[in-house]
């Protein structure tokens, strides 16, 4: 029987904007749909205008069971927009708007007291791009049981200084690979192995769970000073947008829910990949389509 848990993220909701339509998306926001969608009572926390586009994100968040109590209305900017450019492999690269609404997430003793109650705090560097949003961050770190860091570099909203502050509170960081040999080589490193700069990380920050994603060759997970691996599933990419957030929200879920580490890396990894083989951030992945994608030749019980 899964655990009952609840999570709370953190940060930036937006539209991705792609050549020809606009897709829901916000790394946390991803990640909160997936947690939710597997079970975890979510909510979240962030801003957005009195427009449009915001009415329709409350809108999703309601229809995905992710609570809104915690989304501020702002008068002043309008909700997000991230300009979404695609290369002929799927690969994204973004143009971030600013300032907008999430920029500008304003403290409240009810987002302290939802993060106390939660059984993890998921938040990323992006939305420290902005001092309002910034120091709400980390007001409310210190009232978490446990701390999830996502990386998700955006040059160029990120600083050095700012990634090492953020590390230091955090129990269990994602990175992509780029991110890992970046971040470690920023702090010191002199490895050239993937698993050798994860392990001086762990050392740097102190974090008894990290997990490096390496796009189509699946991901490694450090977990309570054990490594686990995944060598990837094989999909026709139609874009990576959300994959990533998808594998963490998939990855935490497991975790928390007291499944076993290499099921849960396995089970982010499977996530992760049909995730990238659909378009935009958050599709509908079936627990049953999950079931079978992992394991094509187990018959149905039907």
């Amino acid at each position: 029987m899964k655990k009952s848990v609840k999570a709370v993220c953190f940060g930036e909701i937006l539209f991705d904007v792609f050549p020809d339509r606009e897709r829901i998306g916000g790394a946390p926001l991803n990640v909160a749909s997936r947690l939710s969608s597997l079970g975890v009572e979510t909510e979240m926390i962030s801003s957005i205008g009195e427009d449009a586009r915001g009415e329709n994100l409350l809108n999703y968040l309601a229809s995905k069971n992710i609570a809104t109590g915690n989304i501020i209305k702002d008068t002043q900017r309008p909700t997000g927009l991230v300009k979404v450019n695609l290369s002929e492999s799927g690969s994204a690269t973004y143009e971030i708007r600013y300032p907008v609404a999430w920029d500008r997430i304003e403290y409240t003793d009810r987002m302290a007291d939802a993060v106390k109650a939660s059984d993890a705090f998921i938040f990323g560097s992006l939305v420290c791009r902005d001092e309002v949003s910034r120091n709400t961050l980390f007001q409310l770190i210190p009232k978490a049981k446990f701390r999830v860091l996502d990386c998700n570099l955006r040059a160029p909203h990120y600083s050095d200084d700012l990634l090492i502050e953020l590390m230091k509170h955090a129990e269990f960081i994602k990175f992509n690979d780029d991110e890992l040999f970046e971040i470690a080589q920023m702090m010191g490193s002199e490895y050239n192995s993937l698993e050798q700069n994860l392990l001086f990380m762990a050392v740097k920050t102190k974090a008894d769970t990290i997990c490096v994603t390496k796009g189509n060759h699946g991901a490694v997970l450090l977990h309570d000073k054990k490594m686990y691996y995944n060598s990837g599933y094989r999909i026709k990419v139609k874009d990576t947008v959300g994959a990533g957030d998808s594998f963490l929200g998939t990855l935490l879920a497991k975790l928390l829910q007291g499944e076993k580490p290499q099921v849960s890396l396995d089970t982010a990894c499977a996530m992760g990949a049909l995730v990238a083989a659909k378009e935009g951030a958050n599709p509908d992945i079936s627990t049953e389509l999950l079931s079978r994608f992992m394991n094509p030749m187990q018959k149905s019980s039907s």
